[in-house]
């Protein structure tokens, strides 16, 4: 993956935050920011998904779902031969 250089303003106790979490972790700034930059890409992830299963949470009206899901499961392990 390519990198791109960025500068950002931060506060000093920001910084002295972030220069202490990573001499603790034994990785450098930039390092811990890419991290904490995974760590929000995934918690976005995670509510995207949540509000997806809240939107579309009650939709299914064909009665059991659960025992629907298990019947066609059911299927999946046998032939057809």
């Amino acid at each position: 993956m390519k990198s791109t250089r960025t500068i950002i303003t931060i506060s000093e106790q920001e910084k002295r935050w972030l220069a202490a979490y990573s001499g603790l972790h034994g990785v450098s700034l930039a390092a811990a920011i890419r991290r904490a930059i995974a760590c929000l890409k995934a918690a976005e992830g995670h509510a995207a998904y949540r509000k997806i299963v809240q939107d579309t949470g009650g939709i299914w009206m064909r009665g059991d779902a659960l025992r629907f899901q298990e019947e066609i499961r059911s299927e999946w392990g046998k032939s057809s031969c």
